[in-house]
């Protein structure tokens, strides 16, 4: 028998949004919201609260858009506004791109 999908996750979707992006600062918003999970549309409403925070930003190249994020601003809830969009980026795309590198167990 196979276990059921997991009904949450430890990461928002905005969060899913700006770690699709970092990796594909070119990605089309249909493919952001497939690997998100999520329609469209709210896609699109994340991303304009992202560029609306000052996090993102939106340039226009040709009929697509590419998306620049500022690694330089904090998170935004008071447990974690010491750390950056930049150190979130930088802990989870780095072991994506690290198949060999799997995550020590906390002792």
């Amino acid at each position: 028998m196979t276990e059921p999908l997991p009904t949450w996750t430890f990461l928002s979707n905005y969060a899913h949004v700006l770690i699709c992006l970092a990796d594909n600062p070119d990605a089309r918003l249909r493919d952001v919201a497939a690997k998100v999970g999520i329609t469209e549309r709210t896609a699109f409403r994340l991303i304009d609260e992202l560029e609306e925070a000052g996090i993102l930003e939106r340039a226009k190249e040709g009929r697509r858009n590419h998306y620049v994020i500022n690694t330089e601003a904090n998170l935004r809830h008071a447990i974690e506004e010491h750390c950056t969009v930049g150190d979130l980026l930088e802990t989870v795309l780095r072991r994506q791109t690290s198949a060999n590198n799997k995550p020590e167990k906390l002792q």
